[in-house]
């Protein structure tokens, strides 16, 4: 049993690596949503595209890339928003790896 109680030292530095990367993996989607957002936009504003893309888009993702989920027509639209809302501000990725 004193064995045991031991092995408990370990599980922090375990636990602390699994935020880690939890962090860094939900950084890396919000700098890829941040960028697909701003394809998005500047294809929708240089009049490039017609919203019907954007669903076209989005199945051509669901064929092209099968089992990734998240990439419906409605979340590539709050991509976009979120880009635009968020255009100027070049330091929106780093904050959120201040997220807990």
């Amino acid at each position: 049993m004193a064995v045991e109680a031991s092995f408990t030292e370990i599980v922090g530095p375990i636990e602390q690596a699994r935020l880690r990367a939890y962090q860094a993996v939900n950084t890396e989607l919000v700098g890829l949503y941040r960028q697909i957002g701003e394809y998005i936009s500047e294809r929708l504003a240089a009049a490039e595209w017609g919203e019907g893309v954007v669903e076209r888009l989005a199945e051509h993702l669901a064929r092209v890339v099968p089992g990734q989920r998240g990439f419906t027509r409605r979340n590539l639209f709050r991509m976009r928003q979120f880009f635009e809302a968020y255009r100027s501000d070049a330091n929106v990725t780093p904050l959120v790896t201040r997220l807990p």
